[in-house]
């Protein structure tokens, strides 16, 4: 009862436009003072909870992102993906789903990803009249991959929270994410395949790319595709942390926009270099409303009443993960990713170990739970960037989201049914 009459009176502030980090610190500072009769100790707290090593990951990671994108590398990644799969049954829309999972393991932004291969791929899919609500469907669907495939920055925040090893996480986000681009990929097949047979002759396919026209796709693409296994590859086999694989991608990344592409001056350097720390800064005063909010929620004894609650229920793992879900998917609706992993974090970490919940299990659980959050109205930010993109009227984009929502939803179930698709990966892994 407490968490509730604590998490309304957040909203109730945060409802007032106020910013998320402004109003985590102002609330949590008033309920502090209110029942310890001073905050005069904070100041320690918080610097300690920002003088973390994990976190240089951060702006590392979204420096990396920004010199892909400033430099132009990316830009070849829908055009290759196109050429090699456009003959078959939906072949566009699977192109669709490839680019974006290939550029969600260069951006870690479902919005950037949406965006980045929106521009592209919807005038490419309606030009060669593929489904219109289709197209709008598979670039919502195919954008939420941005923070499911490593890196991802809510993955960061998340390990950061619950003490989790960032680099597992990454892993565990592997297979999952490939599995939901695979089930994205075969929908677009099937009612593709569906609409042709009902079109008959008025359905054009574009022709199949030749040998050489393939050749010539992937010679475009293959630096852009060089940095996901540069950088996973090194975490799995633990030549570097998750901190040094952004350092070091960023580098890359570099090192590819400036000597291959030589499409990268120094105005770019700058640009990227003001945005990623502007993204960071922003991201880091989260953390400190978060940092607080853990703190206020641990005087208030919040936590342990979960783990009391929990355990005098009997509730089971699977139960505990269903009851989760379905609140992390209703605080979707009305909150961004960041602000749902910061708020119920603290609160259910301790019901998870007491009921031996592997972390990196949930995280990904968790991660997919937020994607669905981009393509569920009201917020859907993803919905609106389509809407931005195309004009098209928001209703139409909402009805094309449906089947994506309802696939990440059997994502979800299959994962909570069988773990081992999160938790394989990282199980192999050589841990720094």
């Amino acid at each position: 009862m407490t968490f509730i009459l604590v998490l309304a009176g957040l909203m109730a502030l945060l409802y007032t436009g106020i910013p998320m980090f402004a109003g985590m610190i102002l609330f949590s500072l008033a309920v502090l003072f209110g029942t310890e009769g001073n905050v005069g100790t904070l100041g320690e707290f918080v610097f300690g909870k920002l003088n973390v090593y994990l976190l240089v990951a951060i702006p590392l990671f979204m420096l990396m992102a920004h010199f892909m994108v400033r430099g132009k590398v990316v830009d070849d990644l829908y055009d290759t993906a196109h050429t090699l799969v456009r003959h078959l049954p939906g072949g566009l829309g699977i192109a669709t789903v490839v680019a974006c999972a290939i550029f969600a393991s260069i951006s870690g932004s479902s919005v950037a990803t949406a965006m980045t291969i929106g521009k592209v791929a919807i005038p490419q899919m309606l030009k060669y009249n593929y489904d219109r609500l289709g197209a709008y469907g598979v670039v919502a669907g195919g954008g939420t991959l941005g923070i499911l495939i490593p890196p991802s920055a809510p993955m960061v925040l998340y390990g950061f929270v619950s003490d989790t090893s960032i680099g597992a996480l990454f892993m565990a986000g592997v297979v999952p994410g490939l599995m939901l681009a695979a089930i994205f990929a075969c929908y677009c097949c099937v009612t593709e395949w569906r609409r042709e047979k009902r079109l008959g002759p008025a359905y054009t396919r574009p022709a199949r790319a030749t040998i050489a026209q393939a050749g010539v796709a992937i010679r475009k693409s293959f630096w852009a595709l060089t940095l996901p296994p540069f950088v996973l590859f090194g975490i799995y086999f633990g030549v570097f942390t998750a901190t040094e694989a952004a350092g070091t991608g960023a580098l890359w990344a570099l090192f590819i926009a400036v000597v291959i592409y030589r499409s990268f001056g120094w105005q770019d350097l700058w640009i990227g270099a003001q945005e990623a720390a502007r993204t960071s800064a922003m991201l880091f005063m989260i953390i400190i409303g978060a940092a607080l909010f853990g703190y206020m929620l641990t005087k208030l004894r919040i936590p342990q009443q979960a783990v009391d609650l929990a355990l005098a229920w009997g509730v089971t793992k699977t139960q505990f993960l269903i009851a989760v879900m379905a609140l992390v998917f209703v605080l979707g609706l009305i909150l961004e990713s960041i602000s749902i992993i910061l708020i119920t974090t603290p609160v259910i970490l301790p019901v998870m170990k007491a009921l031996a919940i592997d972390p990196v299990w949930y995280g990904v659980l968790l991660t997919i739970n937020l994607e669905l959050a981009l393509i569920s109205p009201p917020v859907a930010m993803n919905l609106v960037v389509i809407k931005s993109i195309t004009g098209a009227p928001l209703k139409d984009i909402d009805r094309a989201a449906v089947p994506y929502m309802l696939m990440m939803i059997l994502a979800i179930g299959l994962i909570i049914a069988f773990p081992a698709i999160a938790t394989w990966l990282p199980g192999t892994m050589e841990l720094r």
